[in-house]
């Protein structure tokens, strides 16, 4: 207890010395190189431990025929992450990103310390083991976490503490990706941090660091190899463009799977049968195709740098098709069909993971298939080099799947180096993101976050409601009286109380209306109409009444409608809890405007 008492009053000092030598702004420039340097060690260890598991236990696979370990692996990993989630961690890890645009919304951007390390612990085991989904989405959340709790060690406030769970999640994508820039984007079109001169330069700085020391750690080359053998040409644009709409009908496909398959888990509540079904699914999908196992980017460096049928062919090594080239698209199309039952069921049976991954590897594929049947087939007089192309492909299922576009652009771009492929990165991206929001206005990551209203946006508006909440503006200071209650009774509590308004409740708190002093103010000093008036006569029923799990928007919503200028808050069993006036809302609305703009 006393060494407990010493650190808190060292952090004290320290936190008064900081305050009175070091400016806010010069101090969050340190926090965004420490979290830059924490998160790319994170990432490192990450996909250390990845790579490590997945060696260890397939190093000795036989290529020509099917591999039985494969129905085990899978269930053994997702089994231990899922015990691991249950008993040592107990709490949800899964969905990482939509945690953090929930934490930014909702908690006030404070993520819970245990993200540091439980999604690093968890996603090693689940994808070294096989789980079908990627590293990176659970990395993201471990930067996040780790900028959200430097910024509460040091007591900053909201506004910073937002600004540092953004440079958390772009140093996580700049370190596991060695793509600053991509960080960047990621970060300012995903987690919709909003772009000033007070944030531009601390998140360069995580990206930039984070980048540094992975390139320390890792060397220099880029993720994955890649030579440009064909430079882009004009005649090519039109394919561009089709490829572009392919990838966006294939992200709508993913989207509208996995939440399907998600549901279908929902629906249980033991987590012995998730698991039973997940890993069920899983193990036999990743024995009929192993490319299905972990992360997949063996079979993307395979299709970026193959040349001829002999290398493509090498994707079907250890499974039943090895052999059969005639049969690799029918291979790589149940591939891009079956990969979203094999992620959901990842998540769904109790593993650790995100969609990164899987959209850069559904997008190599969907890319490759795409070119490789226009020159099988001819389709017109183009040769279409299918290596640029799964190239490509990986830019536009990863703009249609996180409605990110300038982020898949800059990401494949530092990936693979291929920045003489920019134009058609750009063309192809575009094209998916403008396909996929005619059938879903939200992102994979979003979409739930959205239906309930808890989604910031860029939307200054909607953004500034989406950060408050009922408790923030409800006032319950309104003395209750009774439908019984007598006049008498009445100006009794009329005399105790400081407001106007009077919530008219049940015995067991249910709220039938509300009086009004304006409507009794006439004859309530009339002692002759004391026993004569009852409150259930002269009460008035509420021109609308407002629900605790209302959002902002509909709460701002029943007040235009109604023109009232205070509204009665209830649960959801009617039961009252309090009042919110128009004006409450509009003083709370400006000071976090305020906030939320400040420079």
């Amino acid at each position: 207890m006393k060494i407990v008492d010493e650190k808190f009053n060292l952090l004290q000092r320290f936190i008064s010395w900081r305050e009175k030598h070091i400016t806010d702004k010069q101090f969050i420039l340190v926090l965004s190189l420490l979290v830059g340097l924490f998160t790319a060690l994170a990432a490192y260890v990450l996909k250390f431990l990845v790579e490590y598991i997945k060696e260890f236990l397939t190093e000795n696979f036989d290529s020509t025929g099917a591999n039985w370990l494969y129905l085990v692996y899978p269930v053994v990993g997702i089994l231990l992450t899922s015990l691991f989630i249950r008993k040592v961690v107990r709490d949800d890890i899964s969905h990482g990103v939509t945690k953090i645009l929930y934490a930014i919304s909702r908690k006030q951007s404070r993520i819970k310390r245990h993200n540091i390390w439980s999604s690093v612990c968890a996603s090693a085991i689940t994808i070294g083991m096989g789980g079908s989904v990627g590293a990176e989405a659970p990395i993201v959340l471990t930067g996040s976490a780790i900028g959200s709790n430097l910024g509460s060690i040091f007591r900053l406030d909201h506004k910073t503490l937002m600004l540092l769970v953004g440079c958390g999640a772009a140093g996580a994508v700049s370190g596991i990706f060695k793509a600053p820039i991509a960080g960047l984007v990621f970060t300012l079109e995903v987690l919709m941090i909003d772009l000033t001169m007070a944030s531009l330069l601390p998140l360069l700085i995580t990206s930039v660091t984070a980048a540094s020391v992975s390139y320390l750690l890792t060397g220099t080359e880029a993720m994955f190899q890649f030579h440009l053998d064909y430079p882009f040409a004009l005649e090519r644009i039109p394919y561009a463009i089709a490829l572009g709409i392919f990838c966006g009908l294939v992200a709508w496909y993913f989207t509208r799977a996995m939440n399907w398959i998600e549901n279908i888990f929902r629906r249980y509540t033991n987590p012995y049968v998730k698991f039973v079904i997940g890993a069920a699914m899983l193990s036999i999908l990743i024995f009929l195709f192993p490319p299905l196992y972990g992360e997949g980017y063996d079979t993307i460096t395979l299709l970026l740098n193959g040349t001829s049928s002999t290398d493509w062919d090498t994707v079907m090594n250890n499974s039943f098709f090895y052999g059969h080239s005639s049969l690799l698209v029918v291979y790589l199309l149940l591939i891009i069909l079956f990969k979203v039952f094999a992620s959901s069921a990842t998540n769904g049976g109790g593993g650790c993971g995100g969609i990164f991954a899987p959209s850069l590897f559904l997008g190599c594929i969907a890319g490759f298939v795409f070119s490789y049947v226009c020159n099988e087939f001819r389709i017109g007089d183009v040769f279409i080099p299918e290596k640029n192309f799964a190239l490509m492909g990986m830019a536009g299922l990863m703009s249609g799947v996180m409605h990110a576009p300038l982020t898949g652009v800059f990401l494949i771009a530092e990936l693979t180096g291929g920045y003489g492929l920019f134009l058609p990165l750009m063309i192809v991206s575009v094209c998916a993101y403008l396909t996929i929001i005619v059938f879903e206005p939200h992102s994979i990551y979003s979409m739930r976050l959205a239906k309930k209203g808890e989604l910031i946006t860029h939307h200054k508006d909607k953004a500034v409601l989406t950060m408050m909440n009922i408790e923030s503006v409800m006032e319950t200071n309104f003395l209750p009286v009774r439908p019984d209650m007598d006049l008498a009774e009445m100006v009794k509590v009329i005399s105790k109380s400081t407001r106007n308004l009077f919530p008219v409740v049940e015995a067991n708190g249910v709220l039938i209306g509300i009086v009004v002093l304006d409507d009794i103010r006439h004859f309530m000093f009339r002692q002759e109409l004391y026993h004569r008036f009852y409150v259930d006569k002269f009460m008035r029923k509420p021109q609308e009444r407002i629900y605790t799990n209302d959002s902002m928007e509909e709460v701002m919503h029943k007040f235009d409608k109604t023109g009232a200028w205070n509204l009665p808050v209830v649960d959801e069993n009617n039961k009252y809890k309090g009042f919110v006036s128009k004006s409450k809302m509009l003083n709370t609305y400006r000071q976090v405007l305020v906030d939320f703009s400040a420079e």
